[in-house]
């Protein structure tokens, strides 16, 4: 599910925060100052304020599974057998690498503000649904 700014959604799982605190000004709170947690039930509303999407680099193996892919497209025909042997066995070990990368190199944070005034901010996008 795609969510937008100014979206109602809704809080599909209970959520326990827990973490470091910051003053609203930003100056943080000094170190092992204990603020306690903080849990919301499913079911809260809010509107969505921001959506940021952050893409996760590529590691070195994806990339070169990558490279030798384009490889053995382009030139696997004519290559020796040996050294095209030895390619696909690079490109099934780094296989695992490139899945991984594949699920995970895009997540989706949203700020939302819930209708009691609460506003939880880098939240993953997957806890929320639309709000009827």
């Amino acid at each position: 599910m795609e969510l937008e700014e100014g979206l109602r959604v809704r809080l599909a799982a209970d959520l326990r925060l827990a973490g470091s605190v910051t003053a609203a000004g930003g100056s943080a709170v000094e170190a092992g100052a204990a603020a306690g947690f903080l849990s919301l039930a499913a079911g809260c509303e809010g509107t969505v304020e921001r959506v940021d999407e952050h893409v996760r680099e590529q590691g070195p193996e994806a990339r070169e599974y990558e490279r030798l892919t384009s490889l053995l497209d382009s030139f696997g025909a004519h290559m020796p057998p040996a050294s095209r042997r030895q390619a696909e066995e690079q490109v099934a070990a780094l296989e695992p690498a490139w899945a991984a990368w594949q699920q995970d190199r895009r997540r989706v944070t949203v700020r939302v503000r819930f209708d009691n005034g609460l506003v939880l901010g880098d939240a993953s996008a997957d806890v929320f649904t639309p709000a009827p």
